[in-house]
């Protein structure tokens, strides 16, 4: 049975990372589905890379969200952690990639829309993560999070859950003063709507957020909340 494989010199390229051993990348980016399709050995898809890279990945975001974020309790890092590493964040970052264009994937899976999957795809970048590590090392790896998930996170704002975190670091500074979210305008078509949110810790407002729908734009207000009181800390 034949099956065309991508071109993975793209990817290497776009990672900035030159792998010594080649075949641990292609290793990374073969979905179980294509092994199956092509009766390869048990261990030649990309699931044990995957928990080798998940394991890299929760050390480098506990050291992130630990040096970071110095007032959250050790619960409270523990949800920010999550949120950094779950699928929806991953498979973000994935798509900035546009890693599903390299994957090797079964053709059934393939056809059904696979490439765009958030599984398949936070899967294949924790799988790419194991393989830096096992090519290149801890340092290479932790480069590859810091530049490919942290920073899209810091940049794009991707706490899907800002809104839970900021009432918990707020609590935890013994403010007694509630948060609470108000609209401050609405522009658009009734269709096509942008919703602006202003968060605000009694009287004083510490986040605006735009959105497509009021819980989007509290969300995002959160967050610019979240990063605006981490940078006092410093």
């Amino acid at each position: 049975m034949k099956y065309i494989k991508p071109d993975i010199s793209g990817l290497a390229k776009r990672i900035d990372y030159k792998f010594s051993d080649i075949s641990l990348l292609v290793k990374a980016l073969t979905h179980s589905s294509y092994a199956n399709e092509m009766r390869l050995s048990r261990d030649d898809n990309n699931e044990r890379l995957e928990f080798l890279g998940d394991a890299v990945l929760e050390l480098v975001t506990s050291e992130y969200v630990f040096k970071e974020y110095k007032k959250l309790s050790e619960g409270d890092l523990t949800k920010l952690r999550a949120s950094i590493v779950c699928e929806q964040t991953l498979s973000s970052c994935a798509r900035d990639l546009e890693l599903g264009a390299y994957i090797l994937l079964g053709k059934g899976e393939d056809a059904s829309g696979g490439r765009e999957r958030e599984s398949i795809l936070s899967d294949t970048l924790e799988a790419m993560i194991g393989a830096i590590f096992l090519d290149g090392g801890f340092t290479n790896a932790k480069e590859f999070i810091y530049d490919y998930i942290i920073s899209s996170i810091k940049s794009k704002e991707l706490f899907f859950d800002s809104k839970t975190i900021l009432q918990e670091i707020i609590q935890n500074d013994n403010n007694h003063q509630k948060l609470k979210y108000k609209l401050i305008s609405e522009d658009g078509p009734d269709h096509n709507k942008t919703f602006t949110m202003a968060v605000f810790v009694g009287n004083k407002q510490i986040g605006l957020g735009t959105g497509r729908t009021k819980k989007a734009a509290e969300q995002e207000a959160a967050s610019k909340a979240i990063q605006k009181l981490k940078n006092t800390e410093k």
